[in-house]
C-alpha cells in the first residue's frame, strides 16, 4: 500500500471512531522546496506516515501537527507558512502548509431523560453532536422519547458510565432527577478524560455536592473542572432555554469563545 493510500485509509478509519491523526498537505512552496501536494500524516503517538520533504522543514510540520491534534479547543482546518529551514512565520514563508484534522464524531453524553434531557437532545443534535442519553427508568430510556438521540442506554448510572468510552471527544452533561443521582454521575466521571463536565443545581446545591466530594478526597483540580452550575447566563427559565445556554456553554468550550455578547466582542461602529 503506498503511503498516500495508507493516509487515505487513516483519515477514514478516524472520522467512522478511529484515533485522531492529523494530514499536512504541502500547498504552496519555493521551487527549491517540497512537492506540492506532498502529505504527512501524524498521529496521536508521534507516529508519521508519508513526507513533506525531510530534515528540519518535516520536523516541524510535524510537530505543528501533533500539536493541531491535541490542542483544545480544536482548530481543524489552518494554514501554516514555513522559511525553507523550518522556522514558521506569520507571512511571506516560503513554504504554506494546509494542516486537517480528523477525528471521530463530537458526543454529547446527556445524563437524564427528563423534559431538560429531552430539550437538551435536541438542540445538541442540532449542533451536530452525536447524542447518547442515559438513564436508569425505562419510561425516560427509549427511542420514542429521543427520536433525535444516536444512542440511548436505559441502566444503571454510575455502572454505565464506567463502561462509556469517554474521551476528549466526550462532552458529558448531568441532568437526571435528583442531587443523589447527579452526584454518582460526577464521580464516575470527574477523573475521566472528558472534553467538558457539566453538572445541573442550584449554587447551594451544587457546592454541596462539590464541597463533598472535596472532603472524601476527590481532587480539587478534578473538581474544578466541572461546570456547575451548567449553561451561560442568558436567563434562560423554561427546558428548552436551558438546554440552550447548556449547548452554547459546550460550544464556547469547544471553539474557545468567550461567552460575551457578539456586540461587544466586534461592535459596529457607526458610519465605518
Amino acid at each position: 500500500m503506498s503511503a498516500v493510500d495508507q493516509i487515505v485509509q487513516e483519515v477514514l478509519q478516524a472520522a467512522k471512531g478511529g484515533a485522531s491523526v492529523a494530514v499536512a498537505t504541502v500547498i504552496r512552496a519555493s521551487e527549491n522546496g517540497p512537492a506540492v501536494g506532498a502529505k504527512l500524516l501524524v498521529r496521536t503517538g508521534g507516529e508519521r506516515v508519508g513526507s513533506v520533504g525531510g530534515g528540519k522543514l518535516e520536523e516541524a510540520i510535524a510537530a505543528d501537527s501533533l500539536a493541531a491534534i491535541t490542542r483544545l479547543p480544536r482548530i481543524h482546518v489552518e494554514s501554516v507558512q514555513y522559511s525553507a529551514d523550518g522556522e514558521r512565520t506569520e507571512r511571506d514563508g516560503e513554504i504554506e502548509v494546509m494542516i486537517e484534522v480528523t477525528e471521530s464524531p463530537v458526543s454529547l453524553l446527556i445524563v437524564g431523560g427528563g423534559h431538560i434531557g429531552q430539550s437538551l437532545a435536541a438542540v445538541g443534535a442540532e449542533a451536530g453532536f452525536s447524542v447518547v442519553v442515559l438513564d436508569d427508568r425505562e419510561a425516560f430510556a427509549n427511542e420514542e422519547r429521543f427520536p433525535s438521540a444516536d444512542r440511548v442506554i436505559c441502566g444503571d448510572i454510575t455502572e454505565e458510565l464506567e463502561r462509556y468510552a469517554i474521551d476528549g471527544s466526550t462532552y458529558i452533561v448531568l441532568v437526571s432527577r435528583g442531587h443523589k443521582q447527579d452526584e454518582a454521575g460526577l464521580r464516575a466521571v470527574v477523573d475521566s478524560d472528558a472534553a467538558y463536565v457539566g453538572m445541573i443545581g442550584s449554587k447551594r446545591r451544587v457546592s454541596t455536592v462539590l464541597t463533598h466530594m472535596a472532603r472524601e478526597g476527590i481532587a480539587r483540580e478534578a473538581l474544578e473542572r466541572v461546570h456547575t452550575p451548567v449553561g451561560l447566563d442568558i436567563g434562560a427559565e423554561t427546558p428548552e432555554e436551558i438546554a440552550v445556554s447548556i449547548v452554547a456553554e459546550i460550544i464556547a468550550v469547544r471553539r474557545g469563545g468567550s461567552g460575551a455578547q457578539m456586540s461587544d466582542v466586534r461592535k459596529a461602529r457607526i458610519g465605518e
